[in-house]
């Protein structure tokens, strides 16, 4: 993580992307038992998902409820300081937390900006929607730059 803005002062970041099939909202502490239920039961769905592959995330243990608090208020921090921005995705038909999309500065040279999202393995079928719908809302009303973004 980085300790400077992703995004220009003067960028106002969008509060929600709203779609038919779901809509995006700042993840933060309320989202606590909803977002560790939804990653919880689907770990080796999000560990085989492009961009987890070869990380920490999501633990293949799981974690405590307030060890993913501590998780979730960083994100959130991150957010109000503009270092990075993670959504929580919250299905329209059910209002269920299905899962997240996070926008951090790029790792490599490559790219301005690295994008990951993962979907519960419930609801695998989400996957390329969400990435779809994010590439198009970055890519058209967010100043990232090059997006570093794996294909579904």
């Amino acid at each position: 993580m980085t300790d400077h803005a992703l995004v220009p002062d003067d960028f106002v970041v969008p509060a929600d992307l709203i779609t038919p099939q779901f809509r995006l909202e700042p993840l933060g502490p309320q989202h606590n038992a909803a977002d560790h239920a939804a990653w919880t039961s689907s770990i080796e769905h999000i560990r085989a998902t492009p961009d987890f592959r070869d990380r920490e995330w999501p633990p293949a243990d799981g974690m405590t409820l307030e060890a993913n608090l501590v998780d979730l208020q960083g994100h959130a921090d991150d957010f109000a300081e503009r270092r990075g921005f993670t959504y929580t995705v919250i299905e329209t038909a059910s209002g269920d937390v299905i899962g997240c999309v996070y926008i951090y500065p790029s790792r490599t040279e490559n790219h301005d900006t690295d994008v990951r999202s993962w979907v519960r393995a419930d609801r695998a079928e989400m996957d390329a929607p969400l990435h779809t719908a994010v590439t198009t809302w970055l890519s058209t009303d967010w100043p990232l730059g090059t997006l570093n973004y794996p294909p579904r």
